[in-house]
Parts: C-alpha cells; sequence; structure tokens
C-alpha cells in the first residue's frame, strides 16, 4: 500500500475525549473514528489489524474443530422471554419493535439463538459434540461507554458454543476452547493470563477469563509469585483464613470519644493503632428485606460478589439504607460496631482473627477498645467475604500473591443445563430418552484485542504492534525521493521485491519531510523500518530500525529480505527490547 492514497490524516495533537492510551493513539494513527457515543468506524489501516486478529482466532477455532455460522444480529423477543433474560438482562439490552409493533432486540450475544438452531437441528445423541462459532457485531446499550472500542456500545465478538450429552463431555469441550485460547493468545504476541472468574450474568458452573495483562486494565488479578501458578479476578479469588490461632484477650474493653472521626483512616490515626487492627461493619440488605452485618478488618475491602453469595443476602449485593441502618443499630454509618447487635452478623477470616481491636459503639463520635470475640461480643458465623490483597497466601499452595491489572480478551463458560432446560433443546439417547443438552459457551472481544494490545505495546512515540498483529510488516521511507530518482527508482524496486517475498509493506511515498515520516512511522508502530536515502546508496546501504530498538542499523541492499525473514524467525515479536 502507498501512504500517498491513504485519505486518513494523523494527528499530533491528544483527542480530549480519550481518556486511555490506545484509545489516544488508535484516534491519533488513524485507525478508528468516532461516529457517536461507543461507536466507532474503523479505517483501512485500522482494519489490516481486525483481520489479523480475526484470522488466528478462525484458524484455532477450525483447528479445535468448531464449525462457524452466522446468526442474525435482530432477534426476535420470545426467545429471551422463554431463556428469561428478557427482563433480567436490564437495560443494556436494546429493545425494538418492528412495523408490526413486535419486539425485538439487537443481540448482545447469542446463547438464545444457538439453542434455537441446536434444538431444531440436534436431534440425536450421535450428533453430539457439536460446536458453533461465529464472529459478528453485537450491541451493548452501555450506560456510559468510554476508553474507545474497549468498552463500545457496538463490538465485534467471536462467541462459541458447545452442546453435549454428558458432563464429561462438557469437560472435554471447555479444555479443548481452553487449549485454543492459549493458542491464539500466544500466536498473538500478547502477555496474558487465564484467570478463574465469576460466571456473571451468563450463568453456569465454571468460567475463566483471558486477561491481557496491562497496567491500564479495568480489572484486578491476583496471581501467584509460586510454581501453582494459581490466577484468578479478584472478585473470585478465596482469602485463606489465618494459619495461627487468634492471640487471647490481653486488653479491657473501654469505650473512647472519637469526635468526628468516621473513617478507619481517621480512627485509626486518631486512637494511634494500625488500620489493620481495626474492625469495619458494612450493612447489606437481606434477601427478606431485612439487614445482614458483615464485619471486615479494617484495612481490608468488601468481597462484593462473595458477600452476595452468603445465606441470606440480597443478590445483587445491595448496601443498606441510612434508615434500615438507623433502624437497626440506632446509630448512623461511621460508628457501627458489632456489640449489641441484633441482627445478623458475619465476620471475615482475618477480621476473625483479630484480638483486642476497635469498632465502632454504636453512638456517635464513639469507639470502644480492646474488644474481643467471645468475651465482649459473641462469635458470628466464619465466612470469606473480602478481597484478596498482595502478599495472601496463595490459595494454589504455593507462594504469595501479587495483584495485577488485566484487560478481559475472552471468557468461557460452563453452562450446564441453563438454557437448553428453559428453551427445552434436547436430544434422544441411546435408549431412545429426551436428554437436555449440556452448554458451553466461549466468547472473545475481538475489537478489544487490538485495544488491548496497544495498552500493552506502546511508548512515548506511538503504537508498538506485536508482529502477527500489525497493520503492515513493514514501512520503507525514502527521503527527498522528488529531488533524487535513485531514491525513488529503488525504493519502487525494493517495494516490489519485498511484497513478492511475502513481506505486507506500507510505501511512505508522500511528499513529506523526514521528520514528519519517522513520527508518523513510530506512531502507527509498524515493527520494521527501512529508510532508502542518497546517502545509503551510495554507501551501498539501507538503513533499519524494529520499532522497539533505539538505534539504528546499516543493511547491504542485496541483504536486505534475507536479514528481514532472518530477524522475524529469531524473534518474531520484536528486536532489542
Amino acid at each position: 500500500m502507498r501512504w500517498s492514497r491513504y485519505p486518513i490524516n494523523t494527528t499530533k495533537e491528544t483527542p480530549s475525549e480519550a481518556e486511555v492510551i490506545s484509545h489516544q493513539l488508535m484516534l491519533r494513527a488513524g485507525l478508528i473514528r468516532r461516529l457517536a457515543a461507543g461507536i466507532y468506524t474503523w479505517t483501512p489501516f485500522g482494519l489490516r489489524s481486525l483481520r489479523k486478529v480475526e484470522r488466528i482466532i478462525r484458524e484455532e477455532m477450525d483447528r479445535a474443530g468448531a464449525l462457524e455460522v452466522l446468526m442474525p444480529a435482530v432477534q426476535p423477543a420470545e426467545l429471551w422471554q422463554e431463556s428469561g433474560r428478557w427482563e433480567q438482562y436490564g437495560p443494556e439490552l436494546l429493545r425494538l419493535k418492528d412495523r408490526h409493533q413486535r419486539d425485538f432486540v439487537i443481540g448482545p450475544t447469542h446463547e438464545e439463538v444457538i439453542t434455537d438452531l441446536a434444538r431444531r437441528e440436534l436431534k440425536s445423541y450421535r450428533q453430539l459434540p457439536a460446536n458453533f462459532y461465529q464472529i459478528q457485531v453485537k450491541f451493548r446499550d452501555e450506560i456510559r461507554p468510554r476508553f474507545g472500542v474497549m468498552r463500545g456500545r457496538e463490538f465485534i465478538m467471536k462467541d462459541a458454543y458447545s452442546f453435549h450429552a454428558s458432563q464429561e463431555s462438557l469437560q472435554e469441550g471447555y479444555d479443548a476452547m481452553r487449549a485454543a485460547y492459549v493458542r491464539m493468545f500466544t500466536r498473538m504476541g500478547l502477555e496474558f493470563r487465564p484467570v478463574k472468574a465469576d460466571t456473571g450474568s451468563i450463568g453456569g458452573t465454571a468460567s475463566e477469563e483471558f486477561q491481557v495483562l496491562a497496567d491500564s486494565g479495568e480489572d484486578a488479578i491476583a496471581v501467584s509469585d509460586g510454581a501453582d501458578h494459581y490466577a484468578a479476578n479478584l472478585e473470585l479469588a478465596p482469602a485463606l483464613a489465618p494459619a495461627a490461632a487468634r492471640a487471647a484477650p490481653s486488653a479491657t474493653l473501654a469505650k473512647v470519644a472519637t469526635p468526628g472521626k468516621r473513617s478507619i483512616e481517621d480512627v485509626a490515626a486518631f486512637l494511634n493503632v494500625a488500620a489493620a487492627q481495626t474492625l469495619k461493619l458494612l450493612m447489606v440488605e437481606s434477601s427478606d428485606g431485612g439487614v445482614i452485618a458483615i464485619a471486615v478488618r479494617g484495612d481490608h475491602e468488601l468481597n462484593a460478589v462473595k458477600a452476595q453469595k452468603l445465606p441470606g443476602v440480597a443478590s445483587p449485593l445491595r448496601m443498606a439504607s441510612r434508615e434500615a441502618v438507623l433502624a437497626a443499630t440506632g446509630c448512623e454509618p461511621g460508628f457501627l460496631g458489632p456489640i449489641g447487635l441484633r441482627c445478623p452478623v458475619y465476620a471475615d477470616h482475618a477480621a476473625l482473627a483479630l484480638a483486642d481491636f476497635v469498632c465502632g459503639a454504636n453512638e456517635i463520635d464513639h469507639h470502644y477498645t480492646g474488644v474481643n470475640w467471645g468475651r465482649d461480643v459473641p462469635q458470628p458465623q466464619a465466612v470469606d467475604a473480602r478481597n484478596v490483597v498482595a502478599g495472601d497466601p496463595s490459595p494454589g499452595g504455593a507462594g504469595t500473591l501479587a495483584i495485577r491489572r488485566g484487560i478481559e480478551v475472552g471468557h468461557i463458560f460452563q453452562l450446564g443445563r441453563k438454557y437448553s432446560e428453559a428453551l427445552q433443546a434436547s436430544v434422544l439417547d441411546e435408549s431412545g430418552k429426551p436428554l437436555v443438552m449440556f452448554m458451553g459457551c466461549y466468547g472473545i472481544g475481538v475489537t478489544r484485542i487490538v485495544a488491548a494490545a496497544i495498552e500493552q505495546n506502546h511508548d512515548a512515540a506511538g503504537i508498538i504492534w506485536p508482529e502477527p498483529l500489525a497493520p503492515f510488516d513493514v514501512v520503507l521511507v525514502p527521503l527527498n525521493a522528488t529531488k533524487a530518482p535513485k531514491v525513488q527508482e529503488l525504493s519502487e524496486q525494493l517495494y516490489a521485491e519485498l511484497t513478492a517475498a511475502g513481506f505486507e509493506v506500507l510505501l511512505d511515498d508522500r511528499d513529506a519531510r523526514p521528520g514528519v515520516k519517522f513520527a508518523d512511522a513510530e506512531l502507527l508502530g509498524l515493527p520494521h523500518r527501512i529508510v532508502v536515502s542518497e546517502r545509503g546508496i551510495d554507501a551501498g546501504q539501507l538503513e533499519y530500525r524494529h520499532r522497539r530498538a533505539s538505534e539504528n542499523e546499516h543493511w547491504p541492499m542485496q541483504e536486505v529480505i534475507a536479514r528481514l525473514r532472518e530477524r522475524r524467525r529469531d524473534d518474531p515479536q520484536g528486536g532489542a527490547r
């Protein structure tokens, strides 16, 4: 491709609406253009990278035995009503009516549609297992779309669905998809981790997320530094109970005045104690309309996913209103404690391990010191209700946890029979009796992968593409070609030879200053840059630099193709790091 024929301009200025680096660089490099909130047009440069992601996905899905289909983006409401998700899914589900006033949705996902296809086409256990996938546009009406294509309303997704005669077969299919995902993201040149995750609104019995590691990631991930290689989303990682026994009481219970001290930080500073020696009591709604108290250590945070799974707690988790807290405790939030409470109380393991701790006195501007479970307050039920923190022991049994940031680019689920039962999708078993099929679901955010790759691979000058996802392999930069015929002639010759050798080449044939060309080449982030200049031709050399390198190299002109091939073979993800 010739850059002079590309009509989309790069920009030096960072767009004001772009918050994260991938959004900034995709706009500046001309990969995408905004049409409406959360809706983007992909330009030719951006689309080339997007198609490379799709190609790798297709090759690995086909290799794993999945069959590609294409399902309608517009889905009848009846299917969603059958599954129960017409009301459950919430306002992200874009509903519309046709001219006959029939209800439809723009599909955010396709469990209902594929299950409908399966119940019509799959009649016998002999047709199982079956796995269908598609790469298609989805729409979720995000209340606050942000971060460009990272969290848009319209996006491209690969979604796959498998059907099985047994849980054992589902597990085999799930494992095959997990292996395919590992191959995909490895081939894309991404640093990623599969992590255990909550099943969320999709449902099912087990799930794993594939997280691209990046400091800007929205998700917090707990990863082990030990040989167990444990990794889990923060919302799911279990916090183990302390191994050591709780210390015996050594302090006397005392009520102390703490005027205006509501936060853990303020109370700890005022009483000159560590936050880890304080107790935080949180009041949440119960499933019967009352309140339940959950105690966590002052320096820990409540985990909403864990908390809403506790018996009696409302799901989704809802914090109790000020009025409900006053009715249950006689005190406003900020001074709550377990002494004298009449509502049910859960205590996180770490909170239950405290001795001589500080907690609220259920009285404005007062706290208790020297509090002990069993002596001053009945010992509540011990639960895991907090987020893990760096330094916690790994649940995998080796090493300790660190907290990393990640961008979710894939998610696989064992759905079990949630959708097949709701939509009555069954086959006949060996004895001729109906067998409700087991299902798996496997998603990849195709457009998000492009943004995640940039979040993980960039510098102050621009994008640094992993080679498998780069729009082009090589940018060929002639200097002052309009004034130097031999530069133009050699550039055209190289362009043809490199293309014939299988390289995807972007020839920067614009009539622009060298500084502009170099800046745009770095902004676009193509892996290999070759500069053709009069001085180099006279010396029989071409100037080469890998996008990750800080220094130029000089290659003999006749060795360029061989050296490029060698560079890609020896280090497919790039030169000096």
